[in-house]
């Protein structure tokens, strides 16, 4: 269990961000929850090389961020699904225009300074 640290204990918002979404993992499980929600088997077959326990762990700890909501259809077989919050998706928002920049530099090339990038890493209006 991650034991998240008091509010006058982070340096700065981004301090704070990064204790919630750290780790290799978790912003690859935010992409693709955005897209649509995914049972636990999805999302690993989805994610490759992420393993079981690890997958589950971070679920467990976005749930509990109030990232991550998962909802357990009662069945049997049992059935759960797992979908981003509002705050979920407020975090994929902010996190875009990083995935920009790291589009942008794949290559290695930065851009230009203040040219913003789009998908594909297109320039804004080019």
């Amino acid at each position: 269990m991650v034991v998240r640290r008091g509010a006058d204990a982070y340096h700065c918002g981004i301090d704070a961000a990064m204790d919630v979404i750290g780790g290799k993992w978790k912003v690859l499980v935010l992409w693709a929850l955005d897209e649509r929600p995914h049972r636990f088997g999805e999302l690993r077959r989805a994610l490759d090389g992420v393993t079981e326990k690890v997958l589950a762990s971070h679920l467990r700890e976005l749930e509990g961020d109030g990232i991550v909501h998962r909802k357990d259809f009662g069945e049997v077989p049992p059935r759960v699904e797992y979908s981003l919050t509002p705050l979920g998706r407020s975090l994929n928002d902010a996190l875009a225009p990083l995935g920009d920049r790291g589009r942008a530099n794949i290559g290695g090339v930065p851009p230009e300074p203040g040219e913003a990038v789009r998908d594909l890493g297109q320039p804004v209006g080019g």
